[in-house]
């Protein structure tokens, strides 16, 4: 008998299996081709179902310091990521005042519940607040975005996207990894490939504009 519970653990591994799927067939294909965004716009649907779930689950089940962290961060980059495909060279608008705000009230209120919490339910504190100090550096970008010129925002906007989404990416990789292999390691495993598969990116990406 499935309880409200299990349904939405169900729900939430099988959105996060589809959005882990969805993103390896996106790093294969062309970038912004027709395919690329279809299959993208995709992707954000099933990684939004992967965290509305996760905040469901943290809130009303079960609360797991680093799921709840990771949760904030994979929220705030997938949407972040999604947004500056809209705004590119305009620069942020109220939408990503928005989403800014939510992310730092978001990050407000969990601090003290993680300062109450056992910060040893299947990690390590040093993630937790690492990942944590992940949300504060990329609201940092975004709040700095706003005194940009105009021409940074054309020239940064693709390396944005590549940043958010990639981290996104391996974010949810971690949540994955992390509900299997409780170890420090296998939790670290998806952020240090993730971080040199955003370097390829980023240099593919320069070399594409020289």
């Amino acid at each position: 008998m499935f309880t409200p519970h299990m349904t939405n653990i169900t729900v939430h591994v099988v959105a996060g299996a589809i959005g882990l799927l969805l993103g390896a067939v996106l790093l294969a294909l062309a970038k912004g081709t027709r395919l690329h965004r279809q299959i993208g716009r995709i992707f954000v649907g099933f990684a939004g179902v992967v965290c509305v779930s996760a905040l469901v689950g943290t809130v009303f089940f079960r609360f797991i310091p680093l799921f709840a962290v990771l949760t904030l961060l994979v929220s705030y980059l997938v949407l972040g990521g999604w947004r500056v495909i809209y705004t590119q060279d305009r620069g942020p608008g109220a939408w990503d005042a928005a989403l800014t705000a939510g992310a730092l009230i978001g990050t407000v209120l969990l601090v003290p519940v993680l300062l109450r919490a056992d910060l040893g339910q299947g990690s390590s504190a040093p993630i937790i607040w690492s990942t944590l100090g992940a949300v504060g550096v990329v609201m940092v970008y975004d709040m700095a975005k706003w005194f940009f010129p105009r021409r940074w925002h054309a020239r940064l906007w693709r390396y944005e996207h590549i940043y958010k989404v990639l981290s996104a990416l391996s974010g949810m990789a971690s949540a994955a990894i992390g509900n299997i292999f409780h170890t420090t390691v296998a939790q670290l495993l998806p952020s240090a490939l993730g971080t040199a598969v955003i370097a390829w990116f980023f240099w593919r990406e320069a070399q594409r504009r020289t």
